[in-house]
């Protein structure tokens, strides 16, 4: 295998059965890889919202629910306020841990697809980063 970017139509990407043999293959395999760089930077800009989100809801709302919750004496449930409260923030920290891993995932396939060391690939990749985050950053701006 070389060890060097070239230009070719054909390169086996990932997985065996992706295995590409037409400058056809090639740009709808570059569009793919272009657009899981977009959903990567997609997930990273999301991922820090969501962080940043939670901390700030977080001590305000443990504060309001507690003061409600004493006060009404809730017979709904059988765990104490405090509980439920240990019990979001768990379920909050685990999807934020599923999104982490989803994001790692996809960038170690997109650092795979560029080891393939085509340069159509490389530059879908770098195409898609740089788009991803072009579109996602604003995202940030609005709470």
């Amino acid at each position: 295998m070389q060890m060097h970017f070239i230009f070719s139509n054909e390169v086996v990407l990932l997985f065996d059965f992706w295995s590409v043999h037409s400058p056809t293959g090639m740009a709808l395999s570059v569009v793919v890889i272009l657009l899981l760089a977009v959903l990567y930077e997609s997930i990273k800009v999301g991922k820090v919202k969501l962080f940043h989100h939670a901390l700030e809801s977080l001590p305000a709302r443990i504060n309001k629910q507690l003061i409600e919750e004493t006060d009404q004496e809730s017979a709904d449930s059988d765990l104490p306020p405090v509980c439920r409260t240990r019990l979001r923030w768990f379920l909050c920290h685990f999807g934020q841990s599923l999104i982490h891993v989803a994001q790692v995932i996809i960038g170690y396939f997109m650092m795979l697809a560029v080891m393939s060391y085509n340069t159509w690939i490389f530059l879908g990749v770098v195409l898609g980063s740089a788009v991803g985050y072009y579109l996602a950053y604003p995202l940030l701006n609005m709470v």
